[in-house]
């Protein structure tokens, strides 16, 4: 049997962003929802965070999400499989009130966990691993322990694993509690990362800088091999284009529309023809255009700024490469929140 495994789809992202739903829907109407009838998918497993807001949903996008993604899977006949992940639960410290149960009760396709839980997938027993917070941790952990079955899937913070491909996780818990399981499959972390035994999947498409040129998409899974296919998403959100006296005239804008760009310069020589160069993006209709001509933090002896690294690249390295009698790790993670918070708020 072939299932369906997408994860941290984050409906309502963006403070409900128009633009990101319309990109999200290109990903479902041409990648995702073709691919299950190709494939004769009847079962799809989400692995977690599938609203945004774990305090609350704007209608318009809970319209969205039931229009362009629910009724159409329950029209399909297609089985869904819930999984309660951080953004999704209430609370911090309980799953019991979550955004899954709560939003989608009218699905009778739709189940959710919000406790660890032993499902059969096709012949395959398969634990299900739902955010784990203070008042579950003992019960998954016993559970984790007690069953057995071969494949577990979740929403797991574990260390070792890439949050992004400039941060690895260096908290949470320890991967080798997994050790039982032939295969591990999980989400929360949005780029893909594995250790050959523990895989996280990566979300469908991106939602910030640092997701640029990052490989999106959903898996299919095979219950008798326990091999899992990537289903890749070819559309972008974010682009880096890098200006070297571009010539404007031959320069082809037409990708960019309803795009994020930034134009990063590395060589401009005629200021009216890098003019030219960006009024030509704009009647383009790019969503967002911005321009870099010197990194914030100046280059000298000792660092060098790469123009093909993106901002939280370049402050990462910046934090590694310098002499500071701070955890170095513990600045990384709080650079790398500021810099999430900061996305979000664009």
């Amino acid at each position: 049997m072939k299932v369906a495994i997408i994860t941290d789809q984050h409906f309502g992202a963006r403070k409900n962003s128009k633009l990101f739903h319309d990109y999200f829907l290109k990903f479902y109407n041409d990648v995702f929802f073709p691919t299950l009838e190709e494939q004769g998918i009847t079962t799809v497993v989400d692995m977690g965070d599938t609203f945004d807001s774990r305090k609350g949903i704007d209608f318009s996008a809970l319209s969205w999400a039931k229009s362009n993604y629910y009724d159409r899977l329950n029209e399909m006949g297609v089985k869904v499989h819930t999984i309660v992940g951080n953004h999704t639960a209430y609370y911090k410290n309980t799953n019991q009130v979550n955004a899954v149960d709560l939003l989608l009760r009218e699905y009778d396709n739709v189940t959710v966990y919000s406790e660890s839980t032993e499902v059969m997938l096709g012949k395959l027993p398969t634990l299900f691993i739902p955010w784990i917070n203070q008042e579950n941790e003992e019960s998954t952990l016993k559970l984790i322990q007690k069953t057995t079955c071969p494949c577990a899937m979740g929403h797991l913070e574990l260390q070792g694993f890439r949050v992004n491909k400039q941060i690895v996780m260096d908290h949470g818990l320890e991967s080798k509690l997994f050790d039982k399981f032939t295969r591990v499959y999980s989400g929360h972390y949005h780029t893909r990362s594995d250790n050959g035994a523990v895989f996280y999947l990566g979300n469908p498409y991106e939602l910030y800088w640092n997701d640029v040129k990052d490989t999106r998409g959903f898996h299919i899974f095979d219950t008798e091999t326990l091999e899992h296919t990537p289903i890749n998403n070819p559309y972008r959100m974010f682009y880096n284009i890098y200006y070297e006296d571009t010539n404007y005239q031959t320069f082809d804008t037409r990708e960019y529309q309803n795009k994020i760009v930034r134009v990063i310069v590395r060589k401009k020589t005629d200021i009216k023809k890098f003019e030219k160069f960006i009024d030509k993006l704009y009647s383009s209709n790019v969503s967002e255009l911005k321009v870099v001509e010197n990194f914030q933090i100046r280059e000298n002896e000792e660092f060098e700024a790469f123009e093909s690294e993106d901002t939280l690249s370049i402050l990462n390295r910046y934090v590694e490469e310098s002499e500071i009698g701070l955890d170095k790790s513990i600045v990384q993670k709080l650079i790398s929140e500021v810099y999430q918070e900061a996305c979000e708020l664009v």
